[in-house]
């Protein structure tokens, strides 16, 4: 006999009459219905507290559902996710709990907004996918950035055309610590003097950084520059700003900025608006939404407008840089020509109109230097001044310079 056959309220009286009995053993009556101690005790326990009425089934039905959503927090969910349809769960959430407006400030857990999100069809469940690729390390460690403004990164998001079929390639500045989008700007072409133009109302507008990352496209390194160094990126050393590349070919270490170029791409460029003028004002919006709007997981579900503050280091304060007295002082000619010892050199045009410091290391050999940086060499051979790499401090071979065109007079 068990619990499941017919008359089962029957079954349990019954049991619990033959387990009160007085010579009755419980443990028997158990075996002999079937049933565990566990379950016989249960019965036995109701008999005493509520009699016969305490054998009848009560419902499984949970008094509280902790999982369960109000009507108005519904709503409330998915007027979020009308106005901004690329949020996942944990920013409908903290948004949700930022607005207070669960009642009795109970805000669901990240579960239940999660369930809603697939049951509404907002999220498809992902399977688990491929594992990892493991990731390049960079030839040299990159900067941490502990506080805002320590790191800036920029980079170009591919372009689109818009209705008017004009090209809109926006410039994307972004701080490193707080997440915080500086720049959002269209750029027809990646010309050096309308992305210098772009820094320099990010510069007036946030002050300076430390550091600027970028890869290696241009306009922001040359490999066959000095140290890299193009107008633009020469134009921040000059500013003190240290200019800071990725390895080449591997995106991923820049990977919150492509990240973000990817919400771009999904929400703005999927949908391009009619104009350029138009698409400005719709990258503008989002830049502010982003900032001000847009929980972000890093920063403990605060907006990148919670945490970033504007740089003390401002465009006014930059002084000239002054070089060690031995050194001698050279301005490159806009052609990228230095005057050395009634020579003209070809040096780098990446450097046009900054002043350089040249440090006497040996007989006919000079280290060229940037402010702080070395930026390259120059060798006297045979009445000729040519460039070579940074100079050591005694003469090396001829092999040890590379050949350059013939200098002008």
């Amino acid at each position: 006999m068990s619990w499941k056959t017919r008359g089962l309220q029957h079954i349990r009286v019954e049991f619990v009459m033959i387990a009160r009995e007085a010579e009755a053993n419980v443990s028997e009556a158990c075996r002999r219905f079937g049933i565990s101690r566990k379950t016989g005790y249960k019965w036995l326990d109701r008999y005493e507290t509520a009699g016969l009425d305490g054998l009848v089934e009560r419902s499984r039905q949970p008094k509280s559902s902790p999982l369960q959503l109000s009507g108005d927090v519904v709503v409330d969910l998915v007027k979020l996710h009308d106005d901004h349809q690329d949020w996942g769960p944990k920013k409908l959430r903290a948004r949700l709990r930022r607005d207070c407006s669960c009642p009795d400030g109970r805000v669901p857990s990240l579960a239940t907004v999660a369930r809603l999100a697939r049951r509404m069809g907002w999220t498809e469940t992902k399977g688990r996918g491929r594992p990892p690729l493991p990731r390049a390390l960079p030839t040299e460690p990159l900067s941490t950035a502990e506080r805002p403004n320590r790191v800036w990164t920029v980079d170009f998001k591919g372009w689109w055309r818009t209705g008017d079929s004009r090209r809109c390639e926006p410039l994307t500045v972004r701080d490193l610590f707080s997440r915080y989008l500086l720049c959002l700007r269209p750029m027809a072409w990646r010309s050096t003097e309308e992305v210098k133009q772009a820094f320099l109302e990010v510069f007036q507008r946030y002050g300076l950084p430390d550091i600027i990352r970028s890869d290696n496209g241009s306009p922001f390194a040359c490999i066959t520059g000095p140290a890299g160094l193009t107008r633009l990126s020469a134009w921040w050393l000059s500013l003190g700003i240290r200019p800071e590349r990725t390895q080449p070919g591997h995106p991923e270490q820049n990977g919150g900025h492509e990240r973000m170029h990817a919400d771009i791409a999904r929400v703005i460029e999927s949908k391009p608006a009619a104009t350029l003028a138009e698409e400005t004002l719709r990258l503008e919006r989002w830049r502010m939404e982003f900032n001000t709007e847009r929980p972000h997981e890093a920063l403990d579900m605060k907006t990148p407008g919670d945490v970033y503050r504007c740089s003390p280091r401002r465009l006014s304060d930059v002084k000239p840089y002054v070089y060690p007295a031995d050194f001698e002082r050279r301005l490159v000619h806009r052609n990228g020509c230095i005057h050395l010892h009634g020579r003209h050199v070809d040096f780098s045009a990446a450097l046009g109109r900054m002043e350089v410091g040249i440090e006497p290391v040996g007989e006919g050999r000079w280290r060229v230097w940037f402010r702080d940086l070395v930026v390259g060499g120059l060798e006297s051979q045979n009445g000729r001044i040519r460039r070579c790499p940074a100079a050591k401090s005694q003469p090396s071979s001829n092999k040890d310079c590379n050949p350059c065109p013939d200098n002008k007079v």
